[in-house]
Parts: C-alpha cells; structure tokens; sequence
C-alpha cells in the first residue's frame, strides 16, 4: 500500500478513535457492575446506545469471544444472538487479550455486505478482565477528519493480464487509423489542453479514440472518435479558458508530452504504447503498454527518461525492484 493511502485511512481511523473513546470507556464502567446480570446488561447497553454518536449495534463479548448480551439497536434488544461464538471474527481475533479501546480493520458486513468497523472496549482491570463492549458502525454515517491535501506522486507499475503477456511475442504492432493522422491530432488536442478547458486527456492509440475531461465539468467526459479529432472544429465544442492556475504542468511542455506518447507508440513492434493520458491539475502520466502493463508517473519523471529506458529493458527492471 502506497503511503499516502496508508496515512490518509489512519488519519481517519485516529479521529473516529478519539470520537469514541469517551463513551465507551464510561459504557464499559456502567457494563462492569451489571455484566453477571443478563437482564440489567442489556439495559444498561440500550440506555448507553444513545451516547455513542453514529452506532448502528452494541453488544457484549466475553473473554472467550461468546456473546454475553442481547444485540442491541436503536429498534430494541434482539436476544437470539446471545451466547454465538465470535472468536473468529475477524475484529475479535488479534483482539482478546485486550484492555482499553481499539479499532478494528474495516470489513465488509456479512449481512448488509458495506463497509464497517468495530470498536471494542475493554470491561473490567487488565488482570481480570471480563470481556468487551462491541460497537459497529456503517463508514457511511461515520463523520471524515479533514483530509490531507497531499496525493501519491509515487510512480507505479503494475503488471496487467497474464493472458496478454503470455502470448506478447506472438503478436505485433498494426499502424491504426490515428497513428497515420497523429501528426494532425497531437496539434488539435494540445490546443484543447492548452487553450479549450481540457485538463485530463487520455489517448487510446489502437481503437483511434480520446477521452477529455474538462476543468468546468470535472465529473464528466466526452469520448470523441477520430473523425472527430481530426477536426480542429471540435475546439469549437469545448470553451475557451484560460490555462489553469492550478496545473503543475507548465504549459509550454504539453506538446512535448504529447509527442513523447508518439515515440513510445512507436518505440518497437512487440511492447508499445497502446494508451497515454496526461493530467495537468495533478501532473500524472498514465501509460498502458501492449504488454498490459500500466505506469503512472509524475511529468517531470516521464520526461526526464529517455527512450533507452523503455526500450532496453530498464521499465521492466524497475518494476521487478518495486514488487520485491
């Protein structure tokens, strides 16, 4: 897992800890005087419920991983899961010697199948502890810190279909419709790009197609074939803008980009570009070989290697590096 995904989830999960600790820990003392009396148990869980923000189910857990309580939602009490074996949940299993709060892994619900997470808090001293408090909660009706403003510059490589690298060397590069009228189009979506609010571009080389997003309309996109692109009257069709302030790729250097995409599509006859995108909000490049394979890579590291590096083997080092 790349970092910044690693720190962005435990980024969340230390503010809903937070969130939670409290009330459970005062849950866990009222539990500890009534946890012998089935009856009082549910009680105190149900009356508790309510000071838990966001909880769809409490209930309470032995030393053993039996369930000691009714379930208990905001609808009620239902007693029929009371004394199932939960040990080998997978938020109880690292998690029975424990004292104190802590949060499970995220999990798919095997009865609603979303994402949740359990908190357990520890009932009793830690030298004589007498269970847990379980908590569930749905990711959806859990509330998000602010997220970090940093994203994964990190280059990534990952192997495609081993079906199409199996069979790799018994096929080879076919000139498309658009390699043949690529010296028209590279000019037209640079002007798209650089002039007509165009700020993530993808190339797909081999069935002559692009696919652009828009900075007004992030969320949506337009597919053109390459009738299409081949006419600069399609500029016509996106608003002229200004290049945006937010872009990390200079202006000055999207053509260069575009043209770099040609060289690789035309790099060797067995492992070519069969797709290239650019995005000039974040920066990245995003490459698919016919080998399947992908790269995705800031601009600044894709310019700065040169075609020796994708056509002596170096790509495909590099990738055996970071996978061991």
């Amino acid at each position: 897992m790349i970092e910044w995904l690693k720190q962005s989830i435990k980024q969340q999960l230390q503010y809903v800890e937070r969130l939670l600790q409290r009330p459970l820990r005062d849950l866990s003392r009222r539990c500890k005087l009534v946890w012998f009396n089935d009856k009082r148990l549910n009680a105190v869980l149900q009356e508790g419920l309510s000071s838990i923000p966001y909880c769809s189910l409490v209930y309470a857990v032995d030393v053993n991983g039996y369930q000691r309580s009714a379930n208990i939602t905001r609808e009620g009490a239902d007693h029929s899961y009371k004394g199932q074996d939960l040990s080998e949940r997978p938020y109880l299993v690292t998690s029975l010697s424990f004292s104190g709060l802590v949060l499970s892994d995220v999990y798919l619900s095997h009865l609603t199948s979303r994402p949740c997470i359990t908190a357990l808090q520890g009932v009793g001293p830690i030298s004589k502890p007498l269970g847990f408090i379980a908590a569930d909660f749905e990711l959806r009706h859990l509330p998000s810190a602010k997220y970090s403003e940093s994203e994964s510059d990190e280059w990534r490589q990952i192997r495609g279909d081993p079906a199409i690298r199996g069979s790799l060397f018994s096929q080879g590069h076919i000139t498309s419709p658009l390699d043949r009228q690529i010296s028209s189009v590279v000019p037209i979506i640079k002007e798209l790009i650089t002039e007509r609010s165009v700020f993530h571009a993808k190339i797909h080389y081999a069935s002559s197609r692009a696919t652009f997003w828009r900075v007004d309309k992030p969320f949506h996109y337009q597919v053109h074939v390459l009738d299409e692109i081949l006419d600069p009257a399609v500029c016509l069709a996106y608003p002229a803008s200004s290049y945006p302030d937010e872009a990390v790729v200079p202006k000055e250097i999207v053509k260069g980009i575009l043209d770099r995409f040609t060289m690789l599509r035309n790099i060797d006859d067995i492992v070519y570009l069969r797709s290239g995108s650019l995005n000039v909000i974040n920066g990245m490049v995003g490459l698919v070989f016919s080998c399947d394979g992908s790269h995705y890579m800031k601009f600044d590291e894709f310019m700065g290697k040169g075609i020796e590096f994708w056509s002596d083997g170096s790509a495909d080092a590099h990738e055996r590096e970071r996978e061991g």
